[in-house]
């Protein structure tokens, strides 16, 4: 499986970012992709106004939605990313969607908000209740987490149990005193810890770290972005995954189950 990471900063206006998008999904498709993975919270971002989740925040058969299902149809790229959606409450839902062909296949409601160095990701936010589904690409099973959801290993544990072979991390981690640090450890600790590929595309720009990579299954970083945007390709291997379930038999190994959300 050919995977596209398509790392980039994220403007206060939709129609920018949905262009941005259409930009990205083109050019993977040109270079024969299967995933295209873009960050977290795409559809809008201004640093000075955290409440503009709120403001900006689109349905999900809304316009910004609407523009990507026409331009992903008659092909066969499944596109991943986060979005905003409005909830009757007034607030919202931090929604990871994948589309393919025309159509919404999946969707997970962020479990684990971002309340931590001094920001409130449940300020705006509702948590999501469920674990996400699987989604099948390219014949390989793909487990959805977003952001800070990485910092959770049992979210990641769950979904390899379930039989996902490749995790997918939206993201838009925010610079700070040993941020990179944590992102590369976390990132490359979920992947060799399930012996699982993992695909992490952070946002770039004035508050976010970038840095987007794949790692595969035995914590080797095979592809990366730097701090600017860009469209970075890895390819995902079945022959890797195996061998590295063969040598590190972790999950044949362990002696805990996972616990169920509370």
């Amino acid at each position: 499986m050919k995977v596209a990471l398509g790392q980039f900063a994220v403007s206060r206006e939709w129609e920018a970012n949905v262009e941005t998008c259409l930009s990205l999904m083109a050019k993977s498709r040109e270079a024969g992709a299967d995933l295209l993975v873009l960050p977290e919270g795409i559809l809008a971002r201004d640093i000075t106004d955290p409440d503009l989740v709120l403001k900006a925040a689109q349905p999900l058969d809304g316009p910004f939605v609407s523009k990507l299902l026409d331009a992903s149809k008659g092909n066969a790229l499944t596109t991943m990313m986060s979005i905003h959606t409005p909830t009757p409450d007034g607030r919202a839902f931090n929604v990871l969607i994948s589309i393919r062909n025309g159509e919404i296949i999946s969707e997970y409601r962020k479990l684990h908000l971002y309340d931590a160095f001094n920001m409130q990701e449940s300020r705006n936010v509702n948590p999501g209740t469920e674990v996400p589904p699987l989604v099948d690409v390219a014949g390989f099973k793909v487990g959805l987490m977003t952001c800070y959801d990485v910092r959770f290993p049992e979210l990641a544990r769950r979904l390899v149990l379930d039989g996902a072979e490749v995790l997918v991390l939206p993201a838009a981690w925010v610079k700070g005193p040993l941020k990179e640090m944590h992102w590369e450890v976390l990132v490359t600790a979920r992947a060799l810890e399930n012996t699982s590929y993992i695909v992490a595309v952070g946002e770039c720009g004035e508050r976010n770290i970038g840095n987007s990579m794949v790692v595969d299954p035995l914590g080797v970083a095979i592809a990366r972005a730097a701090e600017a945007p860009a469209l970075v390709f890895a390819d995902i291997e079945r022959e890797r995954l195996a061998h590295a379930r063969k040598v590190l038999p972790v999950l044949e190994n362990r002696c805990f189950d996972v616990p169920q959300l509370k």
